[in-house]
């Protein structure tokens, strides 16, 4: 039975992978500091045989017992609430963090892939993003603590590749939303719904025209597995290039969840990213993966799980989040 360390297992895509590769008939062992996890994500997993659990911060030294065939690095505040709050142990875990787990990975003779993303393209200037553009990153702004992370973190484990011959992966996740999100993580979809639940008007950064791309979980997790099982070693997008602006998102959520509510308009953040789109070339020609679950379906699945949780939940949300990310 191949073994699998999964670093961020109690997150919302780590609990996700964690399910995953359970099916698929790996050991896994999660490893979370659960400093923005919850272990009610993968509590249900705790009596299987096949899957153990460290609480450890990937930022200090790691060490797992036995054979390891695969290390997946999901360890990192995702959204702007986090990051801003915690900045610099989003910067550990995207550098130390990595470093740590690369080293295990060499070690262990176990091929890595890292969780990166399209943040590193910063505000781009190509539209869509391909692999290829270098990004437009403000390094000292108030994104930057997450931007670099990720930038370094993709860097450091190509030197892994290259000098020390550790076999890596690179994938460049796309906004992503599912069951298990957190509704008090400031990123559009949930704060949208969120404040749907509670009555409250949606609010919108600038003036709407800013772009997303949201990829369903479940096609997210596809591509990482694929990707993850494949030969290729540079960065790959994987996302859903079905664009809209935030302020058509906005009101999708208003039609969906069949709220009154309106839509309100705030100043734009700092660095707040114009467009965000994937170009996934490389996915489909590489691995045959392309996104299967339209934005419809998702976000009914999505929607009803929210909608599934005490009312208790609903009020955890801040009334102003950071970002439209």
């Amino acid at each position: 039975m191949k073994r699998v360390l999964i670093t961020g297992a109690a997150g919302f895509l780590g609990s996700h992978l964690c399910d995953r590769f359970i099916k698929e008939g790996y050991h896994v062992i999660g490893m979370d500091n659960l400093i923005t996890g919850d272990l009610k994500n993968i509590e249900h997993l705790f009596p299987l045989q096949h899957f153990e659990f460290y609480n450890h911060d990937v930022s200090k030294f790691i060490h797992v017992p036995g054979n390891l065939d695969y290390i997946l690095h999901f360890a990192s505040p995702a959204s702007p609430i986090d990051y801003l709050k915690i900045p610099i142990q989003t910067l550990k875990v995207g550098s130390l963090g990595t470093h740590n787990c690369l080293g295990l990975a060499k070690a262990k003779g176990a091929r890595m892939l890292i969780a990166s993303t399209s943040e590193v393209y910063g505000d781009p200037l190509v539209h869509p993003q391909t692999e290829e553009y270098w990004g437009n990153v403000n390094p000292i702004g108030p994104r930057g603590v997450y931007d670099e992370a990720k930038r370094f973190q993709e860097a450091i484990t190509m030197a892994y590749h290259t000098f020390h011959g550790v076999e890596t992966r690179i994938v460049r996740i796309f906004n992503t939303y599912g069951p298990k999100m957190r509704l008090n993580d400031g990123r559009a979809l949930p704060a949208f719904i969120g404040q749907a639940l509670r009555g409250e008007d949606l609010t919108v950064f600038g003036d709407g025209s800013q772009t997303r791309s949201f990829c369903f979980v479940d096609d997210l997790v596809e591509g990482i597995y694929r990707l993850l099982l494949s030969d290729y070693a540079y960065p790959v997008n994987i996302g859903n290039p079905n664009e809209i602006s935030l302020k058509d998102f906005a009101e999708e959520v208003l039609k969906l969840t069949g709220s009154d509510v309106k839509i309100v308009y705030k100043d734009l953040p700092k660095d707040d990213p114009k467009q965000r789109q994937p170009d996934i070339t490389k996915a489909k020609e590489l691995l045959g993966w392309e996104p299967k679950v339209g934005r419809a379906e998702g976000l009914r699945i999505t929607y009803e799980y929210f909608k599934s949780l005490p009312p208790s939940e609903w009020m955890k949300l801040p009334k102003e989040f950071i970002s439209n990310k």
